[in-house]
């Protein structure tokens, strides 16, 4: 049982097929915000929550994992079954719910997808100490430019990045003031028992790290699909809304009405 649910919410019809939304670590769930509206329209019953310490969601009192706040969220809301959208972090939670309870995923598909268990390589480790040492210094405004000027590519335009700036500072910020941390590691997961139809999606323009895994799903999940974006960075559901909404749309669309 977890402590509290995370902050959320809820579009499209209340009997459509249930859709949910995992952000981004460096987001919340406002990054949803372009698909929101279209997916809705399109017939699902469209779900967003925000991660512990993003977005509206506070830190955590006790032991927590994401994969478990996502699986009580739909318990509560009375959905068994669903498709999940996951970007980066977003689509490693996707990715350990997939596989550890195949019945209650449906479809994947998987923007820039983290894993768990992943080994990060020279670049990614690089960002990552520069990240840490950033925020241990409390140079705030140095650590989200950071994170804008890596995550996002080229297609992104100001209003964009802008965006991920408020987000990632409010995640950075409660993340800080939160008394320890409460996160447990992710459970082992065979991604061989994943049965939902999945898409791996990777960017022309993102770490390696990242490309890399979402190539590497083809081999790992049974009957997965991949493609690779030209114009993307790691965050193509914000550099080029429309193209993904469609992409999307294209892949789940016969699960819609």
């Amino acid at each position: 049982m977890i402590d509290t649910l995370p902050a959320h919410d809820t579009a499209g019809p209340a009997d459509g097929p249930p859709l949910v939304l995992l952000h981004s670590s460096v987001c919340d769930r406002r990054m949803w915000q372009p698909q929101w509206e279209p997916l809705a329209a399109a017939g699902f019953r469209v779900v967003r929550m925000d991660f512990r310490t993003c977005g509206d969601s506070p830190p955590a009192t006790a032991p927590y994992r994401d994969e478990d706040d996502v699986l009580a969220l739909l318990d509560t809301l009375g959905i068994g079954r669903a498709a999940l959208v996951g970007s980066s972090y977003g689509g490693r939670v996707a990715l350990q719910v997939a596989a550890l309870h195949p019945d209650r995923v449906s479809d994947l598909a998987l923007l820039c997808p983290a894993v768990a268990g992943h080994v990060p390589g020279p670049a990614l480790r690089e960002v990552g100490d520069l990240e840490d040492a950033l925020l241990e210094a409390g140079d705030i405004d140095g650590a989200v430019e950071l994170m804008v000027r890596t995550w996002l590519g080229p297609s992104a335009d100001d209003r964009t990045r802008d965006l991920v700036r408020v987000m990632q500072r409010r995640g950075f910020e409660t993340a800080l003031s939160a008394e320890g941390d409460h996160e447990l590691p992710p459970r082992e997961a065979d991604l061989g028992a994943v049965t939902a139809r999945t898409l791996a999606v990777g960017g022309a323009h993102d770490v390696a790290d990242f490309r890399g895994i979402a190539a590497s799903l083809l081999r790992r999940i049974p009957g997965a699909r991949h493609v690779e974006l030209p114009w993307a960075g790691h965050l193509p559901s914000l550099e080029r809304p429309q193209e993904t909404t469609a992409l999307l749309l294209d892949f789940l669309g016969g699960h819609g009405r």
